[in-house]
């Protein structure tokens, strides 16, 4: 009897120490993952003004009455935070595409994706393609074109199998996931930079042929002296993208514009202003989803969220 009493004593002190064991571990899985997320999940919005917009100041006093119209006339009643870093545009669109199931662009059905680096260095001639900066590692010399290919297969992949889920909740879990892998998402992210630079080879070739065919907004992007033409263009603006700077506003209509998806962005600096809210698409396209951005500062974004 004493023997069994000591045999049931030392379970359960077996199983208190495994429930202590699994419950230190959830939480630290818990953290690192948390940590880890540059897409956070979502919280009150008000809320969350209240708590990074205090005291008396002219620009808090503003920003709580531009997060106070959010609520109210645009009926925005979370937020998600995004990392806050050179990425979070691209970061914060693509989040949106992967976790609504948005398909990919029309044009990819009769360009194949995977193909387009080595259809610009050898089809088209571009060969200053391998001077692409990949964010913060500027140079990779050789290995250019094989660190594009698998850009551009991660982006593809992954695309096609988060779109090709139903399940919201599944497709949701997958993205978060995702969304923690920093060395996945920069890949995405270089693919979606390397899609721009496409973009733009194609529309200086129009330029020449057929200018009334691409949108205004090019035109504007080839007269600046920085982005004479695409090589330009590449060098002294898309290369930077993701180490020094993030994405300017011209620039966003040529993200909506690769990605055929409506960029419309709540401009908090702007309050008061015709700019509180911005749409970077020229015309309205029926089919285009539409993603939603908020910034205080045109630096940093995160992801409004709607509730009816």
């Amino acid at each position: 009897m004493t023997l069994l009493t000591a045999a049931l004593w030392y379970c359960r002190q077996l199983c208190a120490y495994i429930a202590h064991l699994l419950k230190w571990c959830s939480r630290y899985l818990q953290r690192k993952f948390t940590k880890n997320h540059s897409v956070l999940a979502e919280v009150d919005l008000l809320g969350f003004c209240a708590k990074e917009w205090k005291g008396e100041t002219e620009q808090a006093v503003q920003m709580r009455q531009a997060y106070k119209e959010l609520f109210w006339k645009h009926h925005v009643t979370h937020i998600q935070q995004v990392r806050e870093d050179h990425y979070s545009v691209l970061r914060a669109v693509l989040f949106q595409i992967f976790s609504q199931g948005i398909p990919l662009p029309s044009w990819t059905k009769a360009t194949d994706v995977l193909k387009l680096p080595e259809k610009l260095l050898y089809s088209q001639g571009c060969n200053w393609i391998q001077q692409y900066s990949f964010g913060p590692e500027r140079y990779t010399g050789s290995n250019t074109l094989g660190k594009l290919r698998k850009c551009m297969e991660t982006l593809k992949n992954q695309w096609i199998e988060i779109s090709s889920i139903k399940d919201q909740y599944e497709r949701g879990n997958l993205c978060n996931a995702l969304f923690a892998d920093e060395n996945m998402e920069h890949k995405l992210y270089e693919a979606v930079k390397f899609i721009m630079l496409y973009q733009v080879i194609e529309a200086y070739e129009c330029l020449n042929n057929k200018p009334e065919c691409i949108p205004r907004f090019f035109k504007h992007l080839f007269v600046c002296d920085t982005s004479l033409d695409p090589l330009s263009y590449m060098m002294n603006r898309l290369n930077s993208i993701g180490d020094r700077r993030g994405l300017e506003q011209i620039e966003m209509f040529l993200l909506g514009y690769s990605l055929e998806v409506k960029i419309i962005v709540y401009r908090l600096c702007k309050f008061n202003s015709k700019h509180f809210q911005e749409s970077y698409v020229e015309k309205y396209e029926r089919d285009w989803h539409e993603v939603f951005l908020l910034t205080e500062d045109d630096r940093h974004y995160h992801i409004p969220v709607f509730r009816i």
